[in-house]
């Protein structure tokens, strides 16, 4: 069963009104204009990371900066740094060892967080058997459970889907739903209400993937990507280029099937990916749309085409009546299934912060849950960030352009970063799944990565690993 919570009465919610923050991406592909009802589709972006100078407090940050570096790297020799591949069913408790990209710890079973004088606790209470709290900006993680726990992702794995897809149709495109369109759509699914032989703009069909979490609009979407196998080797493609090492794909909708499990991690770098596009963070951020109907003719008169309201299924964003929309939130997506339970990936903006929570899976069923338990965490990050000193960070993707040092600047803590990445007496780092490109002996990837740390140590080269969110859009307070 995959279907969604229904939404409650509607409120008197603003329907994805934007403002933006400032881009600091390079000119070439820097990103502007304003989110809404019309406007261009996204485009691809290749490597959408800043040109910035290497960080001030360069020996705090060299255990962060050279783990990112390392795991780029592991991509060229698969064999010594991949991951267990997902298999059988998802466990009661998180298994002893999961990968370590984006630092040694996250890796670790259980809650990681450097608490220290002026750091809040954590919140108490919290039930969920995955969770992750990151700066969107930095790619700092501020505190994480079971980070790479591969778990079912529900509609969750939607982000990746309209990452990969999303930008390859125009908008304004119409599409004739046909019968084979809406085939294999699993039972129980959640769906917006698409028609056989009705139009629809890709506009439309967004809209419905994103609100309503429809897995019609998503069978319809990749019937127009060249079918739902064509689209899952194209997400299957995209999650290994972001370094989204725990995710396989085996349904475009997230709908439950054998194998197909992500982390709070890799979903949390689905959403900072998606973030970049225009498109992507307007219909993520729409509380309410009018949606096509049925076309119907009464008497002798012209075929009319009705709509009907669809509402944002995610709680923080419309709220219902046991959730208030949270401050500051922007999107991302929420997701409910049988295996998967409750999962959700919010970004969020307050004071200047730019945060992303992934929750996956509270032991605790109360209505809304999963909302309750992000909104903890958010509250939790907005007060710690700038205080807490991160536990790991978000990986860059695999075709991001590194950046030169500048001329003089301090070069990475070599020794420290090694006993960050692979700590102490433990085995070198994981990095993604080895899912193309053959495979390399451990000797040449060790020797890769220890060529790359004295050339850290030199000051020649650093990864920079801010990947700012151009536009990120504000919520305007309600009237």
């Amino acid at each position: 069963m995959t279907q969604l919570h229904t939404p409650k009465a509607s409120r008197n919610q603003e329907t994805g009104r934007l403002s933006f923050m400032s881009p600091v991406s390079p000119p070439a592909i820097r990103l502007r204009g304003r989110g809404g009802a019309r406007g261009g589709t996204s485009q691809p972006v290749a490597g959408t990371f800043s040109i910035v100078s290497a960080p001030k407090k360069i020996a705090q940050r060299s255990l962060l900066i050279t783990s990112a570096a390392l795991l780029t790297v592991s991509g060229l020799a698969p064999s010594a740094f991949a991951a267990p591949k997902p298999s059988g069913s998802p466990t009661a408790a998180p298994p002893a060892r999961m990968s370590q990209v984006g630092g040694a710890r996250l890796g670790v079973p259980g809650t990681q967080v450097n608490l220290a004088t002026g750091v809040p606790v954590l919140p108490k209470g919290l039930t969920a058997r995955s969770w992750i709290v990151t700066d969107a900006e930095s790619g700092d993680v501020l505190a994480s459970h079971n980070a790479h726990w591969r778990l079912p992702p529900a509609s969750t794995l939607k982000m990746l889907f309209a990452d990969t897809v999303l930008p390859r149709f125009p908008r304004d495109q119409r599409h004739q739903v046909v019968p084979a369109d809406l085939a294999g759509i699993g039972a129980g699914s959640s769906m917006v209400g698409i028609k056989e032989n009705e139009t629809y703009t890709v506009h439309d069909l967004w809209l419905g993937v994103f609100l309503r979490s429809g897995n019609d609009a998503v069978h319809v979407l990749s019937a127009m990507n060249g079918g739902v196998a064509q689209t899952v080797k194209d997400m299957q493609a995209h999650a290994d280029a972001l370094q989204a090492g725990d995710t396989h794909v085996v349904s475009p909708d997230g709908y439950d099937a054998p194998r197909q499990y992500s982390s709070a991690y890799d979903l949390t770098l689905f959403a900072r990916s998606g973030l970049q596009k225009k498109d992507f963070r307007e219909y993520c951020s729409t509380v309410r749309a009018k949606f096509p109907g049925a076309t119907t003719r009464k008497g002798k008169g012209r075929p009319t085409r009705e709509t009907f309201e669809i509402q944002n299924t995610n709680r923080l964003l419309s709220g219902d009546a046991d959730t208030s929309v949270y401050p500051g939130i922007a999107g991302v997506k929420n997701g409910n299934t049988t295996n998967a339970g409750a999962t959700f990936t919010g970004v969020a903006e307050r004071g200047g912060k730019v945060l992303l929570v992934t929750v996956m899976n509270p032991e605790k069923h109360e209505h809304d849950e999963v909302y309750k338990e992000t909104a903890q965490l958010f509250d939790w990050g907005f007060k710690a960030a700038g205080k807490v000193k991160p536990v790991g960070v978000l990986v860059p993707p695999l075709n991001a352009t590194p950046s030169a040092q500048p001329s003089g600047a301090p070069g990475a803590d070599v020794t420290g970063a090694q006993q960050g990445t692979a700590g102490a007496g433990s085995e070198p780092v994981k990095g993604t799944t080895a899912r193309s490109g053959g495979s390399r002996g451990a000797g040449t990837a060790l020797a890769i990565a220890a060529g790359l740390l004295v050339l850290l140590g030199g000051g020649a080269f650093l990864v920079n690993r801010r990947w700012p969110l151009p536009d990120l859009m504000r919520r305007r307070p309600r009237p």
